[in-house]
């Protein structure tokens, strides 16, 4: 694109923006949330367990006016590290649209992009934890389209850098993401969504569809993504996350809600995209399986407190099924778990 057409964009979206940033001069008051998950483990093969602080996560959010808003999210333990990780800026010039630069979870899955306090388990399914968790630096647009069928479209351009390599990153490609959720029926919904990423040397393609059914009370969810590497670097990567879930409310009382859920997910042999050698990262190395072929049942009772997705108790067992030859790693055995989840 030349300087005359940038021009001409940004000449007929300058005045869109100038009046949905008339509607109101009034600053709107940052508001503030986290959500704290901590929790107990017992693993029953190894007869050991632990105590863990999952998330103490915290985030600043508001509006500047009708048509520009921001959020700020750090996590003080992400599994023991801090990392920030949403920072962004969001403008709405007009109805159903928006734009959205910075830091962000890529328009990416059903299951990924779920906020730690929106989880059913306690524990993210495969999919949500090895195969698409990804959460990058760059420019996103939605835009939702009302109707019989409402849909609502995503998409963006991403560096690839990562959370905490983007001074010195510099790259001739950019990473990209697209995702629509298509509301078939009042209680049924499809998702769809493509992704295209290059943590090293190697591109890697991932697909990814699923539906999501609510009936009343119950709630059911099917997922598949496929994930394949250029130049045959590593075999294609399936998995799988299916699980429901049915709603008990009890009334006034302390406990609002009791609901059992059970799930299914499966990962076939997992390389993350990265080049290793003896062990570590290196250039000259090649791709390696750095999670084993699994599948894992899980059942357990979410306990609400609250409102739902506010204050929940969560007690899951999971038993990991691996293939002949896999090394399962430490954490990732047979266990009971035990969280308390308050977002706020």
């Amino acid at each position: 694109m030349n300087s005359k057409a940038i021009l001409l964009v940004l000449a007929g979206f300058i005045p869109c923006l100038a009046h949905a940033q008339d509607s109101t001069n009034v600053k709107k008051v940052p508001q503030i949330g986290g959500t704290i998950r901590a929790k107990y483990e017992y693993q029953t093969s190894e007869g050991e367990g632990r105590f863990e602080v999952r998330n103490a996560r915290i985030n600043v959010t508001g509006g500047i006016s009708s048509a520009v808003s921001y959020k700020a999210e750090i996590d003080l333990c992400d599994e023991g590290a801090i990392k920030m990780l949403d920072a962004y800026a969001r403008i709405k010039p007009f109805r159903n649209f928006q734009f959205t630069i910075g830091q962000m979870r890529v328009p990416f899955t059903i299951d990924a992009h779920r906020s730690p306090h929106q989880q059913y388990f306690a524990n993210r399914s495969f999919i949500a934890k090895q195969v698409g968790n990804i959460r990058d630096v760059g420019a996103a647009v939605g835009y939702a389209i009302e109707g019989t069928v409402p849909v609502l479209l995503q998409a963006g351009l991403f560096n690839g850098s990562g959370l905490t390599n983007q001074k010195n990153y510099w790259t001739s490609s950019v990473n990209y993401s697209a995702k629509a959720q298509i509301s078939l029926l009042r209680p049924l919904t499809m998702t769809l969504s493509v992704q295209k990423i290059k943590p090293d040397s190697i591109s890697v393609m991932m697909y990814d569809a699923g539906l999501s059914l609510r009936l009343g009370d119950f709630f059911a969810e099917a997922e598949y993504l496929y994930k394949r590497y250029a130049c045959n670097a590593f075999h294609p990567v399936h998995s799988v996350d299916a699980f429901i879930n049915y709603d008990i409310f009890i009334g006034k009382s302390l406990v609002k809600k009791i609901s059992p859920l059970v799930r299914y997910d499966y990962m076939s042999d997992h390389s993350d995209g990265n080049r290793y050698l003896n062990g570590s990262a290196d250039a000259a190395g090649t791709l390696i399986i750095n999670d084993y072929q699994r599948s894992r049942v899980t059942a357990g009772v979410t306990i609400s407190l609250s409102k739902p997705f506010l204050s929940d108790i969560r007690i899951n067992y999971e038993k990991y099924f691996y293939r002949d030859g896999a090394v399962p790693k430490t954490s990732e055995k047979d266990k009971i778990v035990i969280e308390f989840m308050t977002h706020f």
